[in-house]
C-alpha cells in the first residue's frame, strides 16, 4: 500500500489586482479624452441651420476653429490673431498634408471675419475644411 499523499500542482489563478489597475487605467483615458474634445466647442457659439445640416462624425486629428460674433478666433479655448492663426496653420499644412479643418462660425458673424479665416487656411495650403451647421428643423416638420 501507498501511504504517501499525493501532492498536486498549484492551479494557476487570475490576478485580479492587475486587472482591475488595467481597467481603472482605460476609464482614465476616455475620461480625458472626452474632456479634451469637449474643449473644442465654445459654448456661445450659435450654428447657423441648414436643411442638410447634421452631426458629423468627428474626424482624428481635426482642428475646430470657432469665430465668434465680434471675429474673435478661438481654438482650444485660446484666442488668436489671424497672423498667429496663419503661421500655426501654415506649420500644420506642412507637418500633415490633408489636415480637417472645421470652421464654426457664429450665425451672427460678419462675412468679411468668415472669409478671412477661409483665405487664411488656403494661403496656409489648408484645403480640407468644413463649415460646421446644424440640423434645420422648421424644414423637417414642414415636410
Amino acid at each position: 500500500m501507498n501511504f504517501r499523499k499525493k501532492t498536486r500542482g498549484v492551479l494557476p489563478t487570475f490576478q485580479l489586482t492587475a486587472m482591475m489597475d488595467v481597467i481603472f487605467l482605460l476609464l482614465c483615458f476616455f475620461i480625458t479624452t472626452s474632456v479634451f474634445s469637449q474643449w473644442e466647442y465654445e459654448i456661445d457659439i450659435s450654428l447657423p441651420s441648414a436643411k442638410s445640416g447634421k452631426v458629423p462624425d468627428r474626424l482624428p486629428g481635426e482642428v475646430i476653429i470657432n469665430i465668434a460674433k465680434d471675429g474673435r478666433l478661438s481654438i482650444n479655448q485660446q484666442t488668436f490673431t489671424l497672423e498667429v492663426l496663419k503661421t500655426r496653420l501654415t506649420r500644420l499644412g506642412k507637418n500633415f498634408p490633408g489636415q480637417p479643418v472645421v470652421l464654426r462660425a457664429d450665425r451672427d458673424t460678419r462675412y468679411e471675419d468668415l472669409m478671412n479665416v477661409v483665405d487664411t487656411c488656403r494661403q496656409a495650403n489648408i484645403w480640407n475644411f468644413s463649415m460646421a451647421t446644424i440640423e434645420d428643423k422648421r424644414a423637417k416638420t414642414n415636410l
